[in-house]
């Protein structure tokens, strides 16, 4: 991910293209595992592009007309191939859904994970909610989603979030170590494994399709506004004036 001006916030192009790498890798025999990364020091991604949205009232144009998020996340679970994200700053919002979603996280000392969905207008009832529940627990997850607090490195590794916290300046090399670690075994043990780790939540897809259609109408309702307003504006959020129904 490289837009570090935007703390490598992602637009639909910046989707696209990860998509495009993700398939590639796929496609390459030679290629054992995959790194995930994000330009720069301060941070991993932190999600969808607020501002974008503030500007333009969606992510910005694609080749194919839409905002493939969802397509992105599948991908990541379904890719046979390990993927390592390599968190090397902030992990927030939609960023902290990446790095949930690939197959270990190697994270830097410098590097915070948190949930920023509900504090701007946004959610993420699938994957970014549901698996992250197996992962580290419906009190934490819930903990995580409702209150949006940040947590550093070595909280997230208590919690099962990451795998290994390293020092920053150790980050690449540690995960490529792992990369070449894993390139050793046996590519077809390892894509059978994976599928049989993502069959016991494979029906969370259909919550992931639901979530992304609420979230595409909810995003267009005046309290969807109202955050991605606020946050380019830089003032706090005004949700409970636009609330129509419980």
């Amino acid at each position: 991910m490289n837009r570090p001006q935007r703390y490598n916030a992602f637009r639909g192009k910046t989707v696209e293209e990860m998509i495009k790498a993700f398939r590639a890798a796929q496609a390459d025999h030679q290629v054992q595992a995959i790194i995930l990364t994000g330009a720069g020091d301060k941070a991993f991604c932190t999600g969808g592009d607020v501002k974008q949205r503030a500007e333009t009232g969606d992510y910005g144009p694609t080749e194919s007309g839409m905002f493939e998020i969802g397509n992105l996340h599948k991908l990541i679970r379904d890719i046979p191939k390990p993927v390592i994200a390599a968190v090397n700053g902030l992990a927030i919002g939609g960023g902290h859904v990446l790095h949930v979603l690939c197959d270990v996280t190697i994270a830097a000392d410098t590097a915070r994970f948190g949930q920023s969905g509900p504090k701007v207008g946004s959610f993420d009832a699938g994957f970014g909610s549901a698996y992250l529940a197996r992962v580290v627990g419906e009190k934490r997850a819930r903990e995580i989603w409702f209150w949006c607090r940040q947590y550093d490195a070595q909280e997230a590794r208590t919690m099962g979030l990451v795998n290994a916290v390293v020092p920053a300046d150790e980050l690449q090399a540690e995960a490529r170590r792992w990369a070449y670690d894993v390139a050793e075994k046996s590519p077809t043990a390892i894509r059978f494994l994976k599928q049989s780790f993502n069959a016991d939540t494979d029906h969370q897809a259909g919550l992931s399709n639901m979530a992304m259609s609420a979230l595409n109408l909810f995003t267009e309702s005046p309290e969807g506004r109202e955050g991605a307003a606020a946050f380019a504006e830089k003032r706090a959020p005004e949700f409970a004036k636009h609330v129509t129904g419980h």
